[in-house]
């Protein structure tokens, strides 16, 4: 895939750049448009019809010159200050993002690193991590090391900067999403480990320079984290916080989420030990949990194979349904219907019995995926 040509970035980067334009009106622009350019093309009448676009989101279209010189700015700035734009149909923005039907509109990059890495795990805990916490985040990094997976964290104070500086200690590529803009390191004490994680690694924001540093930008940098994870590794975390969002939206992507178990008079220990009794996380005991739940193997092992499947005893229907699922990895309700030829009223009955069974999972957006 060629590089999005420059007008097409200009007119992505102006309605990105419009008032009241968030992502998920952007998106529904852009599904309903062709294009950001569409948008600002096609007749008002049509326009108008845009799902979330009212009056108020129709009078951006008459200010398109001075968005696209927002735009030219933005991308000037950009070559000044050595950071990259990325964009969902740029081929450096990551393949693992572009799966989530909340992922980010624009990605903001400072760094070497090639997003797509071969492998991935995030680490994410407490900001007041204590030193059984500190202790097993360096402990985890140096186990994994021989598998090569780039470290994705937070930049955070207390595991998630453990898990970056761990990560540079033990030679790997390590990420830092920012819930600050791209120019702003947060916390600023924590400049030095993001200044040198760049060299093999990257630092991420969806939050361009100079924009507001809001308490809802760390959050909503949490569903990053989770979506560049291949697998994700809570190692800290009280009975709320960032980590346990992350937690819960790894899970909600279907993610192997693991959590460092602690002692049951630890405040710190109550989230990990939450998310294991819930099911929603394994217990991490070492370094093979990764490797068996991704199926991973160490350099010079012969490659871990993933079971095959065996749906010869099923009934045809459900054979149908896992034979499909099995080729496309996941797949929504009405493709499987029109796939498989199975009503939709029988289908979800179907596969309401394979999700008990353990076999399929229901995911966002009513997709499912096989789970064996």
């Amino acid at each position: 895939m060629q590089n999005p040509d420059h007008e097409h970035i200009r007119y992505h980067l102006a309605l990105s750049l419009a008032p009241k334009v968030g992502p998920g009106v952007f998106r529904a622009i852009v599904a309903y448009a062709g294009s950001p350019k569409s948008f600002f093309e096609i007749p008002k009448a049509k326009a108008a019809k845009i799902p979330k676009v009212g009056a108020k989101l129709l009078e951006i279209r008459n200010s398109s010159n001075q968005l696209l010189q927002k735009a030219d700015e933005l991308i000037e700035l950009a070559d000044k200050k050595g950071f990259r734009i990325l964009i969902p149909s740029n081929p450096d923005f990551p393949d693992r993002l572009k799966t989530q039907e909340d992922h980010p509109i624009w990605l903001f990059c400072k760094g070497n690193s090639n997003l797509n890495f071969e492998r991935s795990v995030g680490i994410v805990g407490t900001r007041s991590a204590t030193t059984y916490g500190k202790t097993a985040t360096k402990k985890i990094i140096e186990d994994l090391a021989v598998y090569q997976p780039a470290i994705i964290s937070g930049l955070a104070y207390g595991i998630d900067i453990e898990a970056h500086r761990a990560a540079l200690l033990a030679g790997l590529a390590t990420v830092a999403i920012m819930g600050s803009p791209i120019d702003q390191i947060y916390p600023a004490v924590h400049r030095k480990t993001a200044e040198q994680l760049q060299e093999t690694g990257a630092l991420i924001s969806e939050y361009a320079p100079g924009a507001k540093m809001m308490p809802g930008n760390f959050p909503a940098r949490n569903r990053i984290i989770a979506g560049l994870s291949d697998a994700l590794i809570v190692v800290e975390a009280a009975a709320k916080g960032g980590a346990l969002i992350t937690a819960e939206i790894a899970y909600s992507y279907d993610k192997d989420v693991f959590a460092v178990p602690g002692n049951l008079q630890s405040t710190y220990s109550e989230g990990c030990n939450h998310l294991i009794k819930k099911m929603k996380a394994s217990i991490y005991t070492g370094p093979n949990d990764i490797a068996e739940a991704l199926f991973w193997s160490k350099p010079g092992e012969e490659k871990i194979a993933k079971p095959k499947l065996d749906f010869s005893t099923r009934e045809a229907d459900e054979k149908a349904i896992l034979s499909l699922l099995q080729e496309k990895g996941e797949s929504e309700i009405d493709q499987i219907s029109y796939s498989t030829d199975i009503p939709l009223g029988k289908l979800s009955s179907k596969l309401l019995t394979l999700e008990f069974e353990g076999i399929v999972k229901s995911l966002p957006g009513k997709k499912f995926k096989l789970l064996v």
